[in-house]
């Protein structure tokens, strides 16, 4: 469905360039739940919005890669090309519904434009009817209010929701979800997943941004750990929890608080993220790694695979 390799992106700033993305390259299986998961700032989302190209270009800038989605490279795209892909295609839950949606118009109008854009001859009655039953399937209730509100006079739950809808009725062929539910109550949040766990079997493919691990367990099929505009770990699930190979990783598992488990303190990782404007030299980890060594301090660890489907960026991988 999708394959990215060699995705670079940086941004022009006052101080310098940053270093949002650096060398990425991962698939995306049809039907397939892709967890990516980092600490805030590694650039997790930067990567994400590459995908349908909503960078902000300047400052932001591709600077090399491709990005194949069912066989087209997108970067080669125009801009009309692509705006025909959005939505219909490949659509995209934000963190951030407040920024998202559009303040001036009412939320059915917004839902139904998506319907309109890739069906001109829809009347818009029925994009309007069909947005009332996406809304119901994101547990909004009394949808014929809702439906004529604007975004300010819905709580920030119901926007969210508002979002996963406009994201999921189109019936997309990949939705990229960044945070997605972290607005929302554990019920929804449920009702959501089932939902999602259902379009799945319609061949969805989706790219999963969070911080909960316990969401990447429930839901992913495969995992990406992503540290300072790297990716330093992918495999299955049970790569990742139960054959841990990098040091990261490691640290991110063992800051999980855990039901059976008595203990006075919770593990964190020493030291602090580095600067995308100042990388250190060889191992972004370097710094923070208790088994460092030398070379980590000079060379640059690459993904390399430890058994099939597992990979690791570390000299010594600790599986």
């Amino acid at each position: 469905m999708l394959e990215i390799d060699g995705l670079t992106v940086e941004f022009k700033t006052d101080e310098g360039i940053f270093h949002a993305v650096d060398n990425v390259s991962f698939n995306i299986n049809r039907g397939e739940i892709l967890g990516l998961v980092g600490e805030s700032g590694c650039g997790k989302s930067v990567t994400a919005m590459s995908i349908p190209r909503l960078i902000p270009s300047p400052p932001g800038t591709i600077k090399k890669g491709s990005i194949h989605f069912k066989g087209r490279d997108l970067l080669q795209l125009n801009p009309r090309e692509m705006s025909k892909i959005r939505g219909s295609q490949i659509s995209m839950i934000f963190q951030e519904p407040a920024s998202a949606l559009s303040p001036l118009h009412k939320i059915g109008t917004q839902m139904a434009e998506i319907f309109l854009i890739q069906n001109p001859g829809m009347p818009k009655k029925k994009a309007i009817a069909t947005s009332k039953l996406w809304l119901n399937k994101m547990g909004i209730p009394d949808s014929d209010d809702k439906i004529s509100a604007l975004p300010h006079q819905l709580s920030g739950g119901m926007r969210q929701r508002v979002m996963i809808a406009m994201a999921l009725m189109m019936e997309p062929d990949l939705v990229i979800a960044d945070e997605p539910t972290t607005a929302l109550d554990v019920t929804t949040q449920s009702q959501i997943f089932e939902l999602i766990k259902e379009m799945r079997q319609n061949t969805t493919s989706m790219l999963l941004i969070t911080h909960d691990m316990g969401v990447i367990w429930e839901m992913c099929d495969r995992v990406l750990v992503m540290y300072a505009s790297k990716i330093v770990e992918q495999g299955s699930i049970d790569h990742i929890f139960s054959k841990t190979a990098h040091p990261y990783t490691k640290g991110l598992l063992e800051s999980i608080p855990g039901l059976n488990i008595k203990k006075k303190r919770l593990k964190s990782i020493p030291g602090q993220v580095p600067s995308p404007l100042f990388y250190p030299q060889g191992c972004n980890f370097n710094n923070r790694c208790s088994i460092a060594e030398k070379r980590c301090q000079t060379e640059n660890p690459k993904l390399k695979e430890i058994e099939p489907g597992h990979m690791a960026a570390c000299f010594k991988p600790l599986s």
